[in-house]
């Protein structure tokens, strides 16, 4: 463990909690974040770290240059979003926000890149070259990105690599990592299934039961998993939304159903599978029972690719910070999805989980009793400060 740089991050731990817990206490929803784009604008620039404003709508991009000469650049990424959700914590920093709460851990991130433009921000003899602090919005809402990318984000700042970094609720302190697919691609879809509609009691035989024509779409769907994908390759799909009939009118068969739900996959390959296979089912399914289906099927968020070079950089920042005992290289890939993945089909580079757990009181993500770990902050701080101190030598 680099003990020297811990020291040195961990005197500036409470003034990077009262920032992690002033952004808990107001959080925006994706492509709202006026005031955390403003508090994070503000103290880059009160640290001497040029900001650049309004990319990608509310995204802000800090430039920070070395002292010394350097042509190497780092593109270092937080996402700043929040949930909507009703905060159940008691907490002095609680959500003053109804209906929106950080539990994610955005708040954090924020917090820990911040830290990092800090830290670096005053020590810029110890790297070469220059720094890109990205801070994306609209993160949860799998657009904020694609709205940097789109604004530029790799002309205007153009990097030799981006990393990225995400807290999950396990194994305080300890990073994980691994090369090829992390997180999955996320998809929608829906299907509507019209047909001809009747007399739930009297006249069954003159219309397409619908009902159990989903009947049969839901359990077919599931084999696409078990026969169409290698056992080797992840994939789900999961139902989420059946809409038909009424229950005032029980009586009456329906004449229009929808259905709809996610997938999930890590290859590129598997993903397409699933779709041409859902609108084969949907459509031979539907020709069988003489009604009509339409599909859409909407490609949400490429998988998370680490590349194989930056993941190996970004394994040797860690160690490090906290050691090889506290690296888990090959970690196993989520289902969970991940919108920095946009960001590596467009450059080389990596994305680490940090574990925050301290099986006290920090729950799992999304849940209405999630709260960030400040003691997790300087490891953080400290693996941003490493990998820049790595990547961008004499």
């Amino acid at each position: 463990m680099n003990t020297v740089l811990f020291e040195q991050v961990r005197e500036m731990h409470l003034e990077l909690t009262q920032i992690r817990r002033d952004i808990h206490a107001h959080p925006e929803m994706a492509m709202e974040e006026v005031r955390t784009s403003a508090l994070v604008a503000n103290k880059l620039k009160g640290w001497g770290i040029m900001a650049i404003e309004g990319v990608g709508q509310f995204g802000v991009v800090g430039i920070l240059k070395s002292l010394r000469p350097g042509n190497g650049t780092i593109g270092l990424r937080a996402d700043m979003d929040a949930l909507r959700l009703n905060e159940q914590n008691d907490v002095p920093y609680r959500s003053k926000i109804s209906g929106t709460m950080h539990a994610c851990g955005h708040d954090g991130h924020t917090a820990m890149l911040l830290g990092a433009a800090k830290y670096l921000a005053h020590h810029r003899d110890t790297f070469c070259g220059t720094i890109y602090f990205i801070f994306q919005p609209a993160e949860e809402g799998l657009t904020g990105a694609l709205a940097m990318i789109k604004d530029g984000l790799f002309d205007r700042f153009p990097m030799d690599a981006i990393y990225g970094l995400h807290n999950y609720p396990e194994r305080f302190g300890k990073f994980a990592i691994r090369a090829g697919p992390m997180m999955a691609a996320g998809d929608s879809w829906v299907v509507t299934f019209r047909g001809a509609g009747g007399h739930g009691g009297a006249l069954v035989h003159l219309a397409s039961d619908l009902t159990v024509l989903q009947a049969q779409f839901v359990l077919a769907v599931q084999t696409i998993i078990s026969r169409n994908i290698r056992a080797v390759d992840s994939a789900v799909i999961t139902v989420g939304a059946i809409e038909c009939g009424s229950f005032q009118s029980l009586n009456v068969m329906p004449s229009t159903l929808r259905i709809g739900g996610t997938t999930r996959s890590l290859t590129e390959s598997v993903r397409s599978t699933i779709e041409r296979r859902m609108k084969d089912i949907a459509n031979n399914l539907a020709a069988d029972f003489g009604c009509e289906a339409e599909v859409e099927y909407v490609r949400v968020v490429s998988p998370l690719v680490n590349h194989a070079e930056q993941t190996k950089r970004a394994i040797a920042a860690a160690e490090a910070v906290v050691g090889k005992q506290n690296v888990d290289r090959n970690t196993e890939p989520t289902m969970a999805g991940e919108d920095f993945a946009f960001m590596l089909v467009e450059q080389p580079g990596a994305f680490i989980f940090l574990g925050v757990n301290d099986e006290t009181r920090f729950r799992n993500l999304h849940s209405p009793t999630y709260d960030f770990n400040d003691e997790v902050i300087p490891y953080g701080v400290a693996y941003w400060i490493s990998l820049v101190q790595q990547e961008l030598k004499n």
